[in-house]
């Protein structure tokens, strides 16, 4: 796995959110973050930005550059 498909389902599970919820607070598909959290697709950047956004987190440390 790396470190953004890690950080990714860290935490979506730290906010006991569903990989549905979290696609409809987002507007990005459960598809497309399941393809994400399993490394099997790669986000673009304007998908790590609202993640990273609704976090609270930078954008390095959803792509596992800093903690």
């Amino acid at each position: 796995m790396n470190k953004f498909s890690e950080r990714l389902k860290e935490l979506r599970t730290e906010e006991g959110l569903s990989q549905d919820k979290l696609g409809s607070l987002t507007g990005i598909s459960r598809t497309a973050i399941g393809l994400w959290e399993l490394n099997k697709r790669v986000p673009n950047l304007d998908a790590v930005i609202v993640l990273a956004e609704y976090f609270g987190v930078s954008v390095g440390y959803m792509a596992g550059v800093e903690d």
